[in-house]
């Protein structure tokens, strides 16, 4: 597949702090890519190198072919960009801001586009409406509608359901599934681990200025400590007779709940559900397989991966 986006050996430091170092990555075309990182791991100034808000100070960037130091216009054609707070016009209505939006990118029928936006993100009933009159979920919506003017190659959306609810979360989430099925390039932050596991076709991590991981949300699991046995009781006697027919396993005990960390094997879930059934305990079970935020604590906390070196 062709490259939506190559990156090669960024660096890029503010004084004496390194914030981006020897950064490699590459997005293909079509692709829901998304990068994590705790809060100042470089997330957002990676994004302002790509969309040529601010220069790197060393290594190489290309975003649909151009590159973003030496071709920024072009650059800028292509691409659009949500920031994390919300760059709509209060004074007016939804339809407006997309007018408004369309005039901008000089199109010829800014009017025909808001339409097409409205109704692609399902703001149409709400166009007339004040801005004021939005919740913050239909706010965000209207802001990536408003991304979405002139067909761009490549959409920048940097942790774009900060603050939203679960609803209004989840709405964002159904819309940019929608981006990355029309065939446009989603470069997409966030801190929501859910999120990245929901959307991405691959993820990234950056800790330290570096990545340290990247891959499908499969792959990153595996990575995460081993799956578990959550077995609930209905008495605290039976929790702790569990308690001492497992001791040979890594569990561990909280109201009511046992948690049993296993090699992930049929045999050993077998193994254990039959020496609880032979001591006669009654308890319910639920497998917990790894999660993507359990693989991404263990690669930030314990250091576990050295930073990927850049292949030049």
């Amino acid at each position: 597949m062709s490259e939506a986006i190559r990156v090669l050996g960024l660096r890029k430091s503010f004084k004496t702090q390194t914030v981006l170092d020897d950064v490699c990555f590459t997005v293909a075309d079509g692709e829901v890519f998304a990068l994590l990182g705790s809060n100042g791991a470089g997330k957002t100034t990676l994004i302002k190198i790509l969309t040529t808000l601010l220069r790197a100070d060393g290594g190489s960037a290309a975003v649909c072919g151009y590159d973003v130091a030496k071709q920024g216009r072009r650059v800028r054609e292509s691409i659009s960009l949500t920031g994390q707070s919300t760059a709509v016009d209060d004074i007016l209505s939804g339809r407006e801001n997309l007018i408004m939006m369309a005039k901008l990118r000089h199109l010829s029928d800014p009017k025909s586009e808001a339409e097409r936006q409205l109704a692609q993100f399902g703001l149409t009933d709400a166009a007339n409406k004040p801005l004021s009159a939005y919740s913050g979920g239909m706010r965000r919506r209207l802001d990536l509608a408003m991304s979405m003017i002139g067909s761009p190659q490549v959409v920048f959306l940097d942790e774009p359901t900060t603050g939203l609810d679960p609803q209004g979360r989840l709405a964002v989430w159904e819309t940019i599934r929608a981006m990355g099925k029309s065939g446009v390039t989603v470069f997409l932050t966030t801190q929501y681990l859910e999120e990245a596991d929901s959307l991405a076709d691959r993820i990234a991590i950056l800790h330290n200025g570096s990545i340290v991981a990247q891959g499908l949300a499969a792959e990153l699991k595996r990575l995460a400590p081993p799956p578990k046995l959550v077995f609930s009781f209905l008495e605290e006697g039976d929790m702790a007779q569990a308690s001492g027919v497992l001791a040979a396993y890594d569990v561990k005990s909280e109201a009511l709940t046992l948690t049993v960390t296993t090699d992930g094997s049929v045999g050993q879930t077998t193994e254990i559900l039959s020496q609880l059934e032979g001591a006669g305990i009654v308890a319910t079970f639920a497998q917990k397989p790894p999660t993507l935020e359990e693989a991404f604590l263990t690669i930030i906390r314990e250091g576990q991966h050295e930073p990927q070196v850049c292949v030049k």
